[in-house]
């Protein structure tokens, strides 16, 4: 064979050679026809899962494994939230895959724990099992200072940073650092001058949060509950009862628009109609308006109040029991006309 045809032939191998890595390093390899999706990879997974996982995605699965061997990305399969984009090369695909792309992480109005933890589940690796337990797990309670009822005050409604990965131990961990972080000096000694706790001015603003949505009227409803507290006298919260009923019910998805007379009798903790003081923990996850509402209470001489007929959404306040039952009639009267049995 003479030089030429040999040229020849080198040459053609090499125009292959470059086509075949050209076609592996920068031609699309995504099936996917949105701009953008995510994939996610648990904790533990093997290369062989991976493969299973992004599988509907990659048109050419070949070209990936190829650029994955050479990358030795099979021994360094990482978990996580990977970003794939529409037209991503195998060689891209590989790179995106090694980039664990955080989460923003969001929760608020919460009833419970219990679903809290469903809605924490629903964007992060753990289940809601998981961080049930991990929430729960007597030696951290003990350490610091919560109970199994209270321990839901930890957790401050906002958008958070989390790897997808991040274990429950973690989340739970950085959740008490902000909770921390929020109680500087200065809240600490609102609190302390209000004769209550961190756990107990949240609690008290779950009650608050969920008496009123109307935040300029936040602190006057939290003066209320106050003045109670001061006086002795049983705070008497309808959104006690209603959890209460909840609880009993174990169905927190019902609307109860209603309190009855018979339900200020049911046997709950939280019944604050039957019991002195604060329930056990909170009745709901405030947000960050009440907690200062009740760390800001207005100072004044009301002990009563309850919805308005006049301007809806707000209360009608007392000082005296006697215009409070003025107040009380005109809604319960309101009700009836609208046939508002529950």
């Amino acid at each position: 064979m003479n030089k030429s045809k040999i040229l020849k032939i080198t040459a053609a191998i090499g125009f292959l050679v470059v086509l075949f890595l050209y076609i592996q390093f920068f031609t699309s390899n995504t099936t996917f026809d949105k701009a953008e999706i995510y994939v996610e990879i648990p904790t533990d997974s093997k290369y062989e899962d991976v493969q299973r996982i992004i599988a509907p995605y990659i048109k050419n699965s070949g070209s990936f494994e190829f650029i994955a061997k050479l990358r030795s990305y099979p021994e360094n399969v990482k978990a996580g939230r990977f970003l794939l984009k529409k037209g991503m090369s195998a060689f891209q695909l590989v790179s995106a895959m090694r980039r664990n792309v955080p989460v923003k992480l969001a929760f608020n109005n919460q009833e419970r724990l219990e679903n809290l933890c469903e809605r924490i589940s629903s964007q992060i690796e753990p289940d809601t099992t998981k961080l049930l337990a991990t929430f729960r797990d007597s030696i951290f309670l003990e350490k610091n200072g919560f109970t199994k009822e209270n321990v839901f005050a930890m957790f401050l409604p906002n958008t958070y940073e989390f790897y997808w990965n991040v274990s429950a131990e973690k989340f739970r961990d950085r959740m008490l650092e902000e909770y921390n972080r929020f109680w500087t000096k200065e809240r600490i000694a609102k609190a302390t001058d209000l004769n209550l706790t961190p756990v107990q001015v949240i609690t008290l603003a779950s009650i608050v949060h969920k008496e009123t949505t109307k935040k300029s009227e936040r602190p006057t409803v939290a003066g209320v509950y106050l003045n109670r507290l001061r006086d002795g006298m049983k705070l008497q919260a309808d959104p006690t009862v209603i959890y209460a009923l909840k609880l009993r019910d174990n169905d927190f998805n019902q609307i109860i628009k209603r309190v009855l007379y018979n339900d200020l009798f049911i046997n709950s903790p939280y019944n604050t109609y039957q019991n002195e003081g604060l329930p056990p923990g909170p009745i709901a996850m405030p947000d960050m308006d009440a907690i200062d509402a009740v760390l800001n209470a207005e100072k004044h001489n009301y002990l009563y109040f309850c919805a308005s007929v006049e301007r809806f959404g707000y209360h009608e306040f007392a000082a005296t029991m006697a215009q409070h039952e003025v107040n009380a009639k005109k809604y319960a009267d309101w009700l009836n006309t609208l046939g508002t049995k529950r």
